[in-house]
């Protein structure tokens, strides 16, 4: 969801990026009746989607990488070290983005290393719910309807804050 949701949003706002998702357990597995419901009453269609495999020459070579949970991140920079510093939870980028402002005239980069300044991988040991997006796998279609609410607002206030010129020459347009 949280893959067709980014993409969505950065369409809206004219930012032409490669997004997709990988995870650790399933390959090429639909997606779940519930996401593709709640998806589609946001006005996105996730039918086509199907899951992919995290790789290590794709962490290695991507932007960035968002995690769902800190147990994704610490997988990702076990699978390349190197790439800690491209490697953030969703609910962490977003919080550590806030406190630092919005990306304004700098390369997305630098922002990204003014963002993770001072981040260390001993602080995402365990679980917790204040880097953890909880996964609505088996549950109600409400479960998902909450965590789609949740992404989708993760997603608005991440955009605003990476592409924030984009989005007001959006609106300007």
């Amino acid at each position: 969801m949280a893959e067709a949701l980014l993409r969505h949003r950065m369409e809206q706002l004219g930012v032409v990026a490669t997004v997709y998702s990988a995870g650790l357990l399933y390959d090429d597995a639909p997606p779940s009746a519930g996401a593709v419901e709640v998806l589609e009453r946001r006005g996105v269609d996730l039918s086509a989607h199907r899951s992919r495999i995290m790789r290590p020459d794709e962490v290695a070579t991507a932007d960035l990488v968002l995690a769902m949970a800190r147990m994704h991140l610490r997988e990702a920079v076990v699978m390349v070290p190197r790439r800690f510093g491209h490697i953030f939870t969703l609910k962490e980028l977003v919080r550590r983005a806030e406190q630092v402002g919005p990306r304004v005239e700098e390369s997305f980069e630098d922002w990204l290393a003014r963002v993770g300044f001072g981040r260390r991988t001993v602080e995402f040991l365990g679980e917790s719910p204040e880097d953890d997006i909880a996964d609505p796998i088996g549950q109600s279609v409400a479960t998902y309807d909450r965590t789609a609410a949740e992404l989708d607002d993760l997603v608005a206030r991440l955009c605003a804050l990476v592409w924030s010129r984009a989005a007001r020459e959006v609106r300007h347009a």
